[in-house]
This record gives structure tokens, C-alpha cells and sequence, in this order.
């Protein structure tokens, strides 16, 4: 078999996995082309491994890292899916811009006045004021 068949795959999935990246708006089909992308790597270390007759098979050791790493970090990127849906309700890409809370004011310093800051009007934790 020639190496031009699975290279021309690895391309075409990679290719798949960066307009993914770049035109979706749902962060889940975001981090499912991630995976896509590092499923095009994994499939050219293979191939490339075999191509070259390692004798230490150097790419599908790698490949076998690539797969443990793209777990983690599907599992982190989910974790924080999760955390933003519950602040938010939404995981909609632009609509996450905004670092401010949703609740916040706009004009921090507009708001800043209404709240007492000093020692005498914050309750003390765990004890008697």
C-alpha cells in the first residue's frame, strides 16, 4: 500500500477538524473537532511508523501518548463545559467573550457606591459578630 493514501486521509480529517474549530459556535462540536485533528496526527504516526520500519515503533509509542493526552484533556474541557453552563446557561462560543458575570453591573464604578466596604458591615465567618 502507498503512503500517500492515509497521508491524504490525515489531511482531509485535519482539514475537517480545523474548519470545525473555526466556524462552530457550540463548544462541544468545538472540542469534538480537536479530537479530530489529533486523530489525523495519530493516524500519520502510524503511518509513518510503519512506512519507515522503526524498529522501536516510535510513532505508535507516541500515538498511544497522543490518545492519553487527548483524554485529559477531553475530560478538563468538559469539566469546564460544565462549569460555564451552570454560571452562564448557555456554551454557545460567542456568548462566552465576556469575562464579567452575567449578573454583573456594566459600569463597575457606578455600582461600587451602593456596597459598604468596610470591617463593620461584613459579617465575621464562623463566629459571633
Amino acid at each position: 500500500m502507498h503512503v500517500v493514501y492515509p497521508v491524504v486521509l490525515a489531511a482531509l480529517l485535519f482539514s475537517i477538524g480545523v474548519y470545525g474549530v473555526l466556524a462552530r459556535r457550540n463548544t462541544i462540536l468545538v472540542l469534538m473537532s480537536v479530537e479530530l485533528m489529533l486523530n489525523a496526527v495519530n493516524l500519520n504516526l502510524v503511518t509513518f511508523d510503519v512506512w519507515l520500519k522503526d524498529a522501536l515503533h516510535g510513532g505508535q509509542v507516541l500515538t498511544l501518548f497522543v490518545i492519553v493526552i487527548a483524554a485529559a484533556e477531553l475530560g478538563v474541557g468538559l469539566a469546564i463545559v460544565l462549569a460555564v453552563f451552570r454560571n452562564r446557561r448557555t456554551i454557545e462560543i460567542d456568548r462566552l467573550r465576556d469575562l464579567a458575570e452575567p449578573d454583573s453591573d456594566p459600569d463597575p464604578a457606578a455600582g461600587s457606591q451602593d456596597r459598604p466596604h468596610d470591617a463593620e458591615t461584613i459579617p465575621a465567618r464562623g463566629g459571633a459578630a
